[in-house]
């Protein structure tokens, strides 16, 4: 990882920023959000549906909105990020809103050095394997994780998404599919705020679906199904359209947006 660690600090920052920026976003919408509206997406709660007495370990959790849905759903859940500042509104939310969630600052990698316990699920969305190097530790620890009969489930951007570079808003092939090389991104706002001023510095790694289903395979999680959609349902890429199901999709649908895993510990 210390091949690496120049990269992760890079990234910690910038999401220090994203918090700030993100926590005042109409997308976040944390006003609405503290006054009891889950933040979770159709994916996530069909394929986990009841969480109740549940234990729930939630990896990179941003600033703590998916942990605390799933948490006011009745699962006793922790969460984990890189960052500092996230972690930080998290615990505040959490003590605000009166929850019993736990959340952890470390590099995702390492959560096995600071989370002993052992969970009846591990959850993972949206934007996340792209900010790790090699995804064999991260199922590694995702398995000692789950206790013997636990779910891990991940929903998240398909790898095709990350082919593109998106800053001149065209979309432009640019990347591959299983590229090992490190990805570097430099651009004003986030996602969350486009008008935002703070310059987001990014690496980032391609992770093709062989690579993500094998380093779960490798960790002995059995693979219950993969599912792949072309209806994302976050507005976050140019040009997206609105379906008839509140989701967003590209408008010819060539390639899709999203995939699902869910995987079981026997």
């Amino acid at each position: 990882m210390s091949d690496n660690q120049h990269y992760f600090d890079i990234n910690k920052n910038t999401w220090n920023d994203k918090v700030k920026v993100h926590s005042k976003s109409d997308m976040y919408d944390l006003e609405v959000f503290k006054k009891g509206k889950s933040s979770l997406m159709s994916y996530e709660t069909k394929a986990l549906a009841d969480v109740s007495g549940k234990s729930l370990l939630h990896l990179q959790c941003h600033f703590g909105q998916d942990t605390l849905s799933w948490s006011r759903a009745g699962a006793k859940c922790t969460g984990v990020d890189l960052s500092d500042e996230g972690i930080k509104l998290a615990k505040s939310l959490n003590s605000e809103l009166q929850l019993d969630a736990e959340f952890v600052c470390c590099n995702v990698l390492d959560t096995s050095k600071h989370v002993t316990d052992m969970f009846d699920v591990v959850f993972t969305s949206y934007g996340v394997i792209g900010w790790l190097p090699d995804l064999k530790p991260w199922g590694q620890m995702i398995a000692e994780r789950l206790k013997p009969g636990g779910a891990f489930y991940m929903v998240e951007f398909h790898p095709i998404v990350w082919m593109f570079d998106y800053l001149d808003n065209k979309p432009v092939m640019k990347y591959g599919y299983m590229q090992d090389e490190v990805i570097y991104e430099e651009y004003e706002g986030t996602y969350a705020d486009t008008n935002s001023k703070m310059i987001s510095k990014e690496y980032g790694w391609n992770h093709g679906l062989s690579e993500v289903v094998n380093a779960l395979a490798l960790a002995g999680l059995h693979i219950e199904y993969l599912n792949e959609y072309d209806e994302s349902p976050y507005d976050v890429l140019p040009d997206l359209i609105k379906t008839k199901s509140g989701m967003y999709a590209t408008k010819d649908k060539l390639y899709p947006l999203i995939f699902e895993i869910k995987a079981k510990k026997i």
